[in-house]
């Protein structure tokens, strides 16, 4: 039965709360779904609740519990503390499963998009699956990736379609981990680069701005490097925390201006008007500044093989100048980064993705 004209089309989507950056890459899709007549309702709790509540108070947030991960300041203590956890996430994900059965019949969505929420599948009605990361990285060396590619492939075949923020064809932002030589059996569609962020002409107005992200304790650890680093740098700084709703905001000092967060629009115009970009190489910070054209230095969260493994292949391909965090130093990164031979993609590249979304959503109402 096709979808009644006058009943707009449902959707509920649930970003993975591990960081921001799952929630900022649903925010273009997002805005597509809402431009194009549906009503878009948001399953979210936390720091990914507040920065989409702040992006989209028109819509409906509904309460579900995230996956909470919990980081270490080590790596090594990284790889236990992430083990440990693997009850509690297994836990999860058959919570958020049951969860997603009740809230279909008490809410009757049309379709589900669901990025890096695993149990979030249902056998009648349509659900996608975001993900960049088709070959895991971690630890431990093929066995381990095998082992669980597989585990993951298992979960993302309960979906109806996977999505995946990269462009199909080389030249790619996250290489093998979106290119594997062996694919779910579900459909895979490429989408391009998501970004809320789109280009601007701007006069630039500061040399540097800073842009933190990612879980505690590593946030933090990294903040006090930079703000250490910082009093002795002598242009104009930008530092956005990225803390979404946080109430206790730090001073600046000298020529740095400090602020928790940025709203969209603004964050925009910041990294517009900006000359370098200090980052981690979280992949939606890495879509957001490729897809802005931005000279950007990128500095890997210890311990997390993803980032490690695109910090590398990132700094091959001439995408942005990459350090590891325990060699950090402001005045040296800055050096490397201004001879560094940065290669850009055209501007109109990151529009992949309204295809793949408008053929998703015929098909909804067409049902």
């Amino acid at each position: 039965m096709k979808k009644q004209a006058q009943s707009p089309v449902r959707i509920l989507f649930a970003p993975l709360d591990w960081g921001l950056g799952h929630a900022t890459r649903c925010i273009p899709l997002i805005q597509y779904f809402l431009q194009n007549g549906c009503e878009v309702w948001i399953a979210a709790e936390g720091k990914t609740r507040q920065l989409l509540s702040q992006e989209f108070p028109q819509v409906t947030f509904i309460a579900l519990k995230g996956y909470r991960i919990q980081y270490a300041n080590s790596k090594i203590g990284l790889v236990f503390k992430l083990l440990g956890q693997i009850p509690r996430i297994l836990q999860t994900i058959r919570y958020e499963h049951r969860w997603l059965q009740e809230a279909i019949a008490l809410h009757d969505f049309d379709a589900v998009v669901s990025d890096n929420r695993f149990g979030l599948h249902h056998p009648i009605v349509p659900c996608i699956y975001i993900t960049h990361q088709l070959k895991i990285q971690v630890p431990g060396g093929p066995f381990a990736e095998n082992m669980l590619q597989a585990l993951h492939y298992r979960f993302i075949n309960r979906f109806r379609e996977c999505w995946v923020p990269d462009f199909e064809k080389s030249p790619t932002l996250a290489g093998q981990l979106a290119h594997p030589a062996r694919f779910p059996s579900v459909p895979v569609h490429y989408l391009g680069p998501l970004s809320r962020l789109h280009p601007q002409k701007t006069p630039l107005v500061r040399p540097l701005l800073i842009l933190l992200s990612g879980p505690e304790p590593q946030r933090t650890l990294f903040e006090r490097l930079l703000l250490h680093e910082l009093r002795t740098f002598d242009g104009n700084a930008l530092f956005v925390r990225g803390l979404p709703g946080d109430i206790h905001p730090i001073p600046g000092f000298n020529h740095v201006t400090i602020h928790n967060h940025l709203r969209a629009d603004l964050l925009n115009e910041a990294i517009c008007s900006s000359e370098w970009i200090i980052g981690r190489t979280g992949y939606t910070t890495v879509m957001d500044l490729v897809s802005l054209g931005k000279k950007s230095i990128l500095i890997p969260t210890p311990g997390q093989t993803e980032q490690e493994y695109l910090s590398e292949y990132l700094r091959q391909e001439g995408l942005s100048y990459t350090l590891p965090q325990a060699s950090f130093s402001l005045k040296k990164a800055l050096e490397g980064a201004s001879t560094f031979p940065y290669r850009f993609f055209p501007p109109d590249s990151t529009e992949g993705y309204k295809k793949i979304a408008a053929a998703f959503l015929q098909s909804i109402r067409q049902q």
